[in-house]
């Protein structure tokens, strides 16, 4: 027997729960220096408690093929990745119109 979603009330292979996470995301990119002049990612504005945003980053650092790390819910990736990691999210689920990017 399937287990069944606390949330939405489905079996955990039809669950909802996390479609209509993303849906509701307001995502900032921006790109910052770091020291020594490094350009440094910066993906912001995820709620970790409703999406898992370790596994995120990790499907973001390989797709790009770059190191980063998730810190107080922010996802940071070394490198300039804004103008491509709009299009990965969007591929993701989340809604085009809620991604917000500011470049240096």
């Amino acid at each position: 027997m399937s287990e069944i979603c606390a949330t939405c009330g489905l079996p955990k292979e039809l669950c909802v729960c996390e479609t209509i996470a993303k849906e509701s995301q307001q995502i900032y990119i921006k790109e910052e220096k770091k020291r020594f002049g490094k350009i440094s990612t910066v993906i912001e504005g995820i709620d970790g408690k409703e999406i898992n945003i370790k596994d995120l980053a990790k499907k973001l650092k390989s797709k790009f093929a770059c190191g980063g790390t998730v810190k107080g819910g922010k996802i940071e990736l070394q490198g300039r990745h804004s103008a491509k990691i709009k299009g990965e999210l969007i591929k993701m689920g989340f809604l085009p119109g809620s991604i917000k990017v500011t470049t240096i």
